[in-house]
């Protein structure tokens, strides 16, 4: 290990700026050997070995051989060309990916200057002192000072229980001690603390063991499985039919042999689609870039493809649908009720209630409500002697499945006795109390009428339990309830929803997804809080208990008519989000707790709250929302629909461009013509290809009725046969209309070079025929979209440029075996544009008719 400085021990203001700035500049970033961005010498190294690549290599020599100088230079000189786009799309991709993998990089809350500074987790020196909350990853190796934690350590040792950590000395105290008990990418699952950072990056025990977690590479989606079989199959045909050509056209029509090779080369060209792996790689990836400006940070690139197959949004409602703005509105006990609003004091009547909440909440919460609890109380309690600052339990009882309520144990001025407070689910108090049905009944009177303002409620209730003396420890009982406890009333907390959410549901629906609200709240306000919203017009709701009642074919059937899940705990939304997967819905589901994991994995996109979530949420999710709004989710949606859109337009043609010239440079041979397409011209194509698929298409804008459609099945693939017959046949037809027009025109005495120079001169404009054809299929192809795609101007003028050059430059011309045509030639070239622009067209129309005609209704007569 190199030398390091001394740690500084300031205590407890943390390091100064200046102080972390210079370990930081000593130490380098807190950060384990991660994969790096590709070098330029790897990008071309990669160029280097590509199909495309290798081929122009013996096309160059091929000509060479021929002593062809012109077109061997062009097509070598081209290999530069082919290494500029590349290099211009990796970096483009890199940088989107690089943007989205600072913003998804861990981050730390560290006390710095004296407060609390949430930094990125790179940024964490040694000295540095971490506030640690459950849910956290833990971003170094550090030292515990003060608090107690559970620590899920199974990264490093296997074992899945947590274990229990506990600061063995007053802060200040032992601070040079250089062992640490707190190691990174561990996870807090239980308390808060305060830890000073010991060791960092490559020096921390993960990053001594090798434990690099950067560098796992996600398996392909299913789309890049489908691309690469698809690839590697028309590889295939491509070397065999480019055989076939070579013996064809050298044995059968009697070419020479380097003329019959580079004839080959061309069809072999003309049919590898080298397009689709740029198009899954750049659309995906800047996809996911642009779903940043949506306020959502894409953590796994595969899920971008998934979004647009949505049908089933479940949603936490705290946060999501409502404001997050935790605000204690009313207090209801078993003789009296308060409200907040309007209020001038807070009556003695109420005093120790407040207290008891207060009490069975932590100091420094993390969690919104206890802080509107701690909020509400030094506002109404300040300089009573209900307030108790400072006060810390001896022992803790936390949340769990089987009781929904929390029990915190404090000494007492009596020895032997210990003071208990509690607070949860006001169904879960009242049993801890064990009262009467009489008394049960009137609570649940009053919760539902809270509840059903949209309130939410939780009970508080007091006890005392007289424990071991105070020389020996206390043992502790196993459960809350072997307490006795006091019910002292409720507490209602107002959270209003996000005005943009009703507006949000609407557009969900339109699009044809359900949204599914699963909730730990009260039914009753779970319901209210639906209602003003507008979520669904199905009232009926159904609980934690009901669901845990019920086999998986009974509550699968009952999922089909119910929206609202209520009083839900972390293995209930599990269950759920398998039942709806199992039933063929694919769902997103969104979550902020430790608990939530297992089911953000579980949904088909798992989307984390960035605001109030956990490390572990944010770090078992496909999405996390920087914004935790409702409004952002439906946004990705209608992002993702419209990158499924645009990447099966570049699909569609890709198939129908390479058609025609995989037509030219084939059947010539069959018919015994002369060679029609050559290298070169397949090369000065791609100039067009590659930036209309990689520029063109990704920033096509969305369609208008883009969220009016249903969701696309999720096993609906842009390389399924149904998905590219259209663009197919728009390719059979144009080929069809050049070839006849090459007959024709060699039938009036046309020479080959000239023949040649109308039907290329003609394919070039194809190409954006083409581009316009597959930017609406429902409207004409000369039709102009309601959003403009900025691209499509310099498209249009490069293949403008393109084709003036290579008609107007003699050298030009005479590389690429063209002659200048006249008046004649143009005229001739005018006219079978016009006619591939009719068949596109008349192709569009039967294509739609007969669509209509397969919706049609049964007894439609047309």
């Amino acid at each position: 290990m190199p030398h390091q400085d001394p740690i500084p021990t300031t205590l407890p203001q943390g390091l100064s700026s200046q102080q972390a700035a210079a370990i930081l500049a000593q130490d380098g970033p807190n950060q384990l050997p991660g994969s790096a961005p590709k070098s330029l010498l790897a990008i071309v190294r990669e160029v280097l070995t590509e199909p495309m690549f290798l081929m122009l290599l013996a096309a160059g020599g091929i000509y060479l051989a021929l002593g062809d100088k012109g077109e061997a230079l062009f097509l070598l000189g081209f290999v530069f060309v082919v290494i500029a786009i590349t290099l211009v799309q990796e970096r483009r991709t890199q940088r989107a990916l690089e943007s989205l993998r600072a913003l998804s990089a861990p981050r730390a809350l560290v006390l710095r200057d004296g407060q609390e500074q949430r930094i990125a987790g790179a940024e964490v020196v040694r000295g540095d002192l971490l506030v640690l909350h459950e849910g956290d990853r833990i971003a170094a190796d550090a030292r515990l000072l003060q608090g107690r934690l559970e620590v899920d350590e199974s990264l490093l040792t296997g074992e899945s229980v947590p274990v229990a950590k506990l600061a063995d000395s007053p802060a200040g105290a032992d601070v040079e001690a250089d062992v640490p008990d707190l190691f990174a990418s561990t996870v807090v699952t239980r308390g808060r603390g305060l830890a000073r950072v010991q060791a960092t990056a490559a020096h921390t025990a993960v990053g001594r063991i090798g434990a690099d977690l950067t560098t796992t590479e996600a398996p392909p989606s299913p789309l890049q499985q489908r691309s690469r079989r698809l690839v590697r199959g028309l590889g295939l045909l491509a070397l065999m039919l480019a055989a076939a050509q070579v013996l064809l056209g050298w044995w059968w029509n009697g070419r020479p042999l380097l003329d019959s090779l580079l004839a080959g080369i061309a069809l072999a060209m003309a049919l590898l689609p080298e397009e689709i792996p740029v198009i899954l790689t750049v659309f995906l990836a800047l996809g996911a870039w642009r779903l940043t400006r949506q306020q959502v940070l894409t953590r796994r690139i595969t899920a971008v493809e998934t979004l647009g197959a949505i049908t089933v949004l479940a949603v936490d409602k705290t946060g999501t649908l409502t404001m997050n703005r935790m605000a204690v509105a009313e207090l209801a006990t078993p003789t009296g009720h308060w409200q907040a609003q309007g209020a001038q004091e807070l009556p003695e009547d109420y005093h120790l209630l407040v207290e008891f909440a207060m009490l069975a909440t932590p100091a420094d919460p993390f969690d919104p409500m206890e802080q509107a609890i701690q909020r509400f109380g030094h506002e109404w309690l300040q300089g009573t002697e209900h307030v108790h600052d400072g006060r810390e339990p001896e022992f803790e009882y936390a949340l769990s499945g089987e009781i929904l309520a929390m029990t915190r144990v404090y000494a007492s001025h009596t020895p032997e006795l210990h003071l208990l407070a509690t607070k949860g689910a006001p169904e879960a108090v009242a049993d801890l109390c064990h009262l009467g049905e009489v008394h049960m009944a009137a609570i649940r009177a009053q919760v539902e009428t809270l509840a059903e303002r949209g309130l939410r409620v939780l009970g508080v209730a007091c006890g005392r339990w007289a424990g071991a003396d105070e020389a020996s420890s206390p043992h502790w009982p196993a459960s809350q309830h072997d307490f006795d406890f006091e019910f002292l009333g409720l507490l209602a907390l107002a959270d209003p929803p996000r005005p943009e959410v009703p507006a949000a549901i609407a557009e969900c629906r339109a699009a044809g997804v359900r949204v599914v609200m699963m909730t730990g709240d009260h039914p009753a306000t779970a319901r209210a809080i639906a209602r003003q919203v507008g979520l669904s017009e199905r009232p009926e709701v159904i609980t934690g208990d009901e669901i845990a009642q019920q086999d998986d074919a009974t509550l699968r059937e009952r999922l089909r008519h119910v929206d609202l899940c209520a009083r839900l705990k972390p293995e209930h939304k599990l269950r759920l989000v398998q039942l709806l997967h199992a039933g063929g819905a694919v769902v997103a589901m969104t979550g902020d707790g430790v608990n939530d994991a297992p089911a953000l994995k579980a949904a088909h996109v798992g989307i984390a709250m960035g605001e109030r979530g956990t490390d572990v949420a944010r770090e078992a999710a496909d999405l996390v929302l920087l914004k935790d709004s409702f409004a952002h989710i439906v946004a990705a949606v209608a992002q993702g629909r419209r990158i499924d859109a645009n990447l099966r337009k570049a699909t569609r043609f890709v198939f129908a461009v390479h058609l025609p010239i995989v037509a030219l440079a084939l059947v010539p041979t069959l018919l015994h013509w002369p060679a029609l397409l050559l290298p070169v011209h397949i090369v000065l194509m791609e100039l067009l290809i590659d930036p209309a698929c990689s520029i063109v298409f990704e920033a096509e804008p969305a369609a208008d009725d883009l969220m009016q459609r249903p969701p696309r099945p999720v096993d609906d693939s842009p390389f399924a046969l149904r998905a590219l017959l259209p663009p197919l046949l728009q390719g059979a037809g144009i080929a069809a209309l050049l070839l006849a027009a090459q007959a024709w025109l060699q039938a009036q005495g046309w020479s080959l070079a000239q023949g040649r120079t109308v039907v290329f001169g003609t394919l070039l404009p194809c190409v954006l025929l083409l581009i316009l054809a597959q930017r609406d299929p429902a409207r004409a192809v000369l039709h102009r979209g309601a959003a403009p795609n900025p691209w499509l101007a310099p498209m249009a003028a490069a293949v403008g440029l393109l084709l003036l050059a290579v008609l107007t430059i003699p050298g030009l011309r005479h590389l690429m075996g063209l002659a200048e045509v006249g008046w004649d030639g143009l005229v001739a070239g005018a006219a079978v544009l016009a006619l591939c622009l009719l068949w596109l067209e008349l192709l569009r129309l039967a294509l739609r008719s007969s669509a209509s005609s397969r919706h049609r209704p049964e007894g439609f007569a047309p």
